[in-house]
């Protein structure tokens, strides 16, 4: 596999989450990434087990707050593309390490900014997580089931979507800004700004007068039958995704269905039919077909899948399994 972002050269303030599968990413592709932790801070996860710490160049211990840890830091932001920081703002400005005095040291330096609220507005310096972000940008309202709580996503939407994997994209876009014009930028990657961005589809289709404001109630929501998952004989689940007619169709004939796509009796059919038998046997019948349809899959599962297996989207490295860089880059 092509490494694209071979010569490239991040410094990493390591951080939680976000932050930190930003430069995973980058590290994934082939980007030169140092990563600094805090000297005392104990690690959430334990290292040799956390997958987003993988592919460092180099893994540094430095007091911060000491005249000695910072001056490192900015030593080694001198030569480098990128620095990634996941503080509060205000935080690299109080250790002496703020963006003003590193791009002096280093115009073309993309200074990568991860933060949950963003470096300005009310809530700005506010403690938050995940679900908080997805809460105030109307996402978290959208996500369960009708007439029950909002459920939240994990926290994939927040820190991983809409924080680490765009902050990602910021750092390369400023980065060949930088190699175009000779100058950096500063990058406000904010958590709460890009899961609005992920709801871009939802927001259209509300607009366009295509989906209600309110959870369970729309096509990719739960809210049809065609679009949902179910529980079959033995206890597990299948998830079916036939929205196009033609796809509805292979779907009805192979399970020998009575009710029309908008029937309002589709959900009690597919829900009484999946519960018939079990997974296996959904599988057989129809897994590969124009159906839309896949097995839900726990986690132990899902690396065994044979077409997970085939293209190696997941690997046992040092006894962990654990996910494969994506997207993959090939010589054509």
């Amino acid at each position: 596999m092509l490494r694209p972002l071979e010569g490239v050269r991040i410094i990493e303030l390591a951080g939680l989450a976000p932050a930190p599968f930003a430069a995973m990413m980058l590290a994934d592709h082939g980007a030169r990434v140092i990563r600094i932790e805090r000297a005392g801070h104990p690690h959430p996860i334990p290292p040799d087990k956390d997958i987003l710490r993988r592919g460092r160049a180099e893994i540094l211990t430095l007091d911060l707050k000491s005249e000695e840890g910072a001056a490192r830091v900015r030593d080694l932001t001198r030569t480098a593309d990128g620095l990634i920081e996941g503080f509060r703002p205000g935080v690299m400005e109080r250790l002496g390490l703020g963006p003003d005095l590193l791009l002096q040291d280093n115009p073309r330096l993309v200074y990568g900014r991860m933060t949950g609220w963003g470096q300005e507005g009310p809530l700005a310096s506010a403690a938050g997580h995940d679900i908080n972000y997805i809460a105030l940008t109307g996402n978290l309202h959208g996500y369960g089931r009708a007439g029950e709580k909002p459920t939240p996503p994990a926290n994939a939407v927040g820190d991983f979507g809409g924080g680490g994997m765009l902050l990602a994209f910021g750092m390369l876009a400023g980065i060949l800004s930088a190699r175009t014009t000779g100058k950096g930028t500063v990058i406000d990657c904010a958590m709460v700004d890009g899961a609005a961005l992920l709801a871009a589809q939802t927001w259209s289709l509300l607009a366009a007068g295509m989906w209600r404001d309110e959870r369970g109630a729309n096509l990719l929501d739960g809210g049809c039958a065609f679009y949902d998952s179910y529980e079959c004989a033995d206890g597990k689940f299948v998830a079916v995704g036939a929205i196009e007619p033609h796809f509805f169709a292979a779907l009805k004939e192979k399970l020998g269905l009575a009710s029309s796509q908008l029937d309002p009796c589709l959900d009690d059919e597919l829900a009484a039919t999946f519960r018939r038998h079990p997974r296996r046997h959904w599988c057989e019948l129809l897994e590969g077909s124009e159906a839309c349809f896949a097995p839900v899959l726990s986690m132990a599962e899902a690396p065994r899948h044979p077409h997970l297996a085939f293209r190696g989207t997941f690997a046992d490295i040092d006894d962990q399994i654990q996910p494969m860089p994506a997207p993959r880059f090939k010589d054509p």
